[in-house]
Protein backbone atom coordinates (compact mmCIF):
# COMPACT_ATOMS: atom_id res chain seq x y z
CA UNK A 1 0.00 0.00 0.00
CA UNK A 2 3.15 2.69 0.83
CA UNK A 3 4.88 1.89 -2.52
CA UNK A 4 1.45 2.71 -4.22
CA UNK A 5 0.97 5.77 -2.32
CA UNK A 6 5.05 6.75 -3.15
CA UNK A 7 4.38 5.79 -6.98
CA UNK A 8 1.01 8.20 -6.67
CA UNK A 9 2.96 10.45 -5.21
CA UNK A 10 5.67 10.45 -7.77
CA UNK A 11 3.37 10.83 -10.65
CA UNK A 12 1.51 13.58 -9.09
CA UNK A 13 4.81 15.70 -8.90
CA UNK A 14 6.07 14.42 -12.39
CA UNK A 15 2.72 16.09 -13.94
CA UNK A 16 3.22 19.31 -11.27
CA UNK A 17 6.86 19.68 -12.64
CA UNK A 18 6.17 19.33 -16.22
CA UNK A 19 3.20 21.57 -16.19
CA UNK A 20 5.74 24.07 -14.41
CA UNK A 21 8.30 23.11 -17.57
CA UNK A 22 5.89 23.82 -19.92
CA UNK A 23 4.64 26.95 -18.54
CA UNK A 24 7.32 28.53 -18.41
CA UNK A 25 9.10 27.93 -21.41
CA UNK A 26 12.35 28.43 -21.91
CA UNK A 27 13.19 29.10 -18.22
CA UNK A 28 11.25 26.29 -17.40
CA UNK A 29 13.41 23.83 -19.73
CA UNK A 30 16.25 25.59 -17.86
CA UNK A 31 14.76 24.22 -14.48
CA UNK A 32 13.93 21.12 -16.18
CA UNK A 33 17.25 20.59 -16.96
CA UNK A 34 18.94 21.32 -13.70
CA UNK A 35 16.23 19.77 -11.28
CA UNK A 36 14.46 16.76 -13.20
CA UNK A 37 17.00 15.44 -15.60
CA UNK A 38 16.29 11.96 -14.44
CA UNK A 39 12.43 12.43 -14.72
CA UNK A 40 11.45 11.15 -18.39
CA UNK A 41 7.79 12.08 -17.92
CA UNK A 42 9.80 15.65 -17.20
CA UNK A 43 11.86 15.68 -20.18
CA UNK A 44 9.11 15.13 -22.58
CA UNK A 45 7.39 18.05 -21.62
CA UNK A 46 10.73 19.90 -21.13
CA UNK A 47 11.22 19.53 -25.03
CA UNK A 48 8.11 20.60 -26.29
CA UNK A 49 8.61 23.49 -24.44
CA UNK A 50 11.54 24.02 -25.81
CA UNK A 51 10.27 23.85 -29.16
CA UNK A 52 7.26 26.20 -28.53
CA UNK A 53 9.91 28.67 -27.40
CA UNK A 54 11.55 28.29 -30.68
CA UNK A 55 8.17 28.90 -32.24
CA UNK A 56 7.60 32.23 -30.42
CA UNK A 57 11.20 32.98 -31.51
CA UNK A 58 10.34 32.84 -34.92
CA UNK A 59 7.16 34.59 -34.33
CA UNK A 60 9.13 37.62 -32.98
CA UNK A 61 12.01 37.36 -35.79
CA UNK A 62 9.30 37.67 -38.63
CA UNK A 63 8.86 41.44 -37.25
CA UNK A 64 11.88 41.99 -39.13
CA UNK A 65 10.70 41.32 -42.43
CA UNK A 66 9.55 44.24 -44.13
CA UNK A 67 5.68 43.77 -44.82
CA UNK A 68 5.33 39.91 -44.81
CA UNK A 69 6.31 40.75 -41.17
CA UNK A 70 3.02 42.12 -40.18
CA UNK A 71 1.54 39.24 -41.50
CA UNK A 72 3.29 36.39 -40.14
CA UNK A 73 3.91 37.95 -36.55
CA UNK A 74 0.30 37.67 -35.36
CA UNK A 75 -0.09 34.19 -37.04
CA UNK A 76 2.77 32.60 -35.78
CA UNK A 77 2.46 34.46 -32.32
CA UNK A 78 -1.29 33.05 -32.12
CA UNK A 79 -0.19 29.55 -32.96
CA UNK A 80 2.51 29.29 -30.58
CA UNK A 81 0.12 30.41 -28.26
CA UNK A 82 -2.08 27.65 -28.80
CA UNK A 83 0.24 25.21 -29.09
CA UNK A 84 1.59 26.57 -25.29
CA UNK A 85 -1.89 25.69 -23.91
CA UNK A 86 -2.00 22.21 -25.38
CA UNK A 87 1.55 21.48 -23.57
CA UNK A 88 0.06 22.73 -20.07
CA UNK A 89 -2.80 20.30 -20.76
CA UNK A 90 -1.13 17.42 -22.03
CA UNK A 91 1.46 18.27 -18.97
CA UNK A 92 -1.12 17.75 -16.26
CA UNK A 93 -2.83 14.87 -18.37
CA UNK A 94 -0.39 11.90 -16.87
CA UNK A 95 -0.03 10.68 -20.35
CA UNK A 96 2.95 11.57 -22.87
CA UNK A 97 1.07 13.30 -25.76
CA UNK A 98 3.10 15.01 -28.00
CA UNK A 99 1.44 18.34 -29.19
CA UNK A 100 0.52 18.93 -32.59
CA UNK A 101 2.53 19.93 -35.21
CA UNK A 102 5.88 20.11 -32.61
CA UNK A 103 6.06 17.11 -31.10
CA UNK A 104 7.87 14.80 -33.81
CA UNK A 105 10.34 17.89 -33.80
CA UNK A 106 10.62 18.18 -29.50
CA UNK A 107 10.80 14.29 -30.16
CA UNK A 108 14.10 14.06 -32.11
CA UNK A 109 15.93 16.11 -29.98
CA UNK A 110 18.96 14.55 -28.51
CA UNK A 111 19.54 15.96 -24.89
Amino acid sequence: MAVKKRAQIKEDNSKGYAFITTFFGIIGFIIAILAWKDDEYVMFYAKQSLVVFIGFLIGYAATFIPFIGRILNPIITLLAIVLWIFSWIYALSGEKKQVPVIGEYAENLKL
